[in-house]
């Protein structure tokens, strides 16, 4: 199973272009859509799930004509938003089947058995006679993938969802995504790159509505081997060091000093050190880039 994204673009009324000719192919598998708040992930993510249109281009998944055909879209799609309600009054195990009711799933026999491997798979079965409204955010989050799993959907869109969770709950709810992320189409958005590092095989870093790169997690980082050199300098000096090399990242040490990273194609000085690259590297370095290309 294939998404395939063609020159989609989107611009509001007040001006800003939330998604500039949109190109990429996604495959079956965990898709990371990495960028800062604001980069048009989740104009992005609307578009596919038919909840908006663009002013120009095309989606399908497979032979689906996504936007001219939203019904069929729809069948196979299971979507999470970055927030999204319950009702108050009902528990977990009710309010699936509700939601399994809405998807034309009427054999109480077959709903039962939907519901339950949902519970399940998103560890929530202990917990499925508490109501939904007193659950945790990570606990929410996870009755979020319950509820989209109920169609057996091909295509899963997941915006956002680990903002605001606790470490913990964090690490529960990206163990979800894992197990469902082998047998479906799972297009991941976030800020966060450490979700991206810990789930997906593949990945695009976006900006400005537009995607700037797009290759394996992997791929990524072997492309700045021998490229990422690092030194430890007094806070004070930050300003300096950045008017002379291409810092990409800075972070405090204990004794209150900064571990500073530089990006280059050869040692700036004999005082750095070469480090092995890692996905925030690449993260930062790809951001720099487009913004040198933005201000050229």
């Amino acid at each position: 199973m294939k998404l395939t994204i063609s020159n989609l673009s989107k611009t509001y009324k007040n001006g800003v272009k939330a998604l500039d000719d949109v190109s990429i192919e996604i495959e079956s598998g965990m898709f990371g859509l990495l960028g800062p708040n604001g980069a048009g992930k989740s104009t992005l993510m609307r578009t596919i799930a038919t909840l908006q249109a663009p002013d120009t281009g095309s989606v399908y998944l497979d032979d689906i004509n996504i936007l001219e055909d939203k019904q069929s879209l729809r069948k196979v799609l299971g979507y999470l938003p970055q927030e999204f309600g319950v009702y108050p009054k009902m528990n977990a195990e009710e309010l699936l089947h509700y939601f399994a009711r809405l998807k034309g799933i009427v054999d109480k026999n077959e709903r039962t058995e939907m519901v339950n491997t949902a519970l399940e798979v998103t560890n929530l079965y202990d917990v499925k006679n508490k109501n939904v409204a007193g659950y945790s955010g990570g606990m929410k989050q996870r009755f979020g993938i319950a509820q989209l799993l109920l169609n057996d959907p091909k295509l899963i869109i997941v915006d956002e969802p680990t903002a605001g969770l606790d470490p913990s709950e964090r690490h529960r709810f990206l163990n979800v995504l894992r197990e469902i992320g082998t047998n479906h189409i799972v297009n991941f958005s976030t800020h966060i790159v450490d979700d991206v590092k810990e789930l997906c095989t593949d990945m695009a870093i976006m900006n400005g509505g537009r995607i700037l790169s797009h290759h394996t997690p992997k791929e990524a980082v072997n492309a700045l081997k021998g490229t990422i050199w690092t030194k430890v300098i007094d806070r004070e000096e930050l300003e300096t060091y950045e008017g002379q090399f291409n810092v990409i990242s800075s972070n405090f040490n204990q004794d209150n000093t900064l571990n500073i990273r530089v990006h280059d194609a050869k040692q700036p000085d004999e005082t750095f050190q070469s480090k092995e690259p890692d996905l925030a590297d690449v993260y930062f370095v790809t951001l720099r880039e487009e913004k040198e290309v933005v201000v050229a």
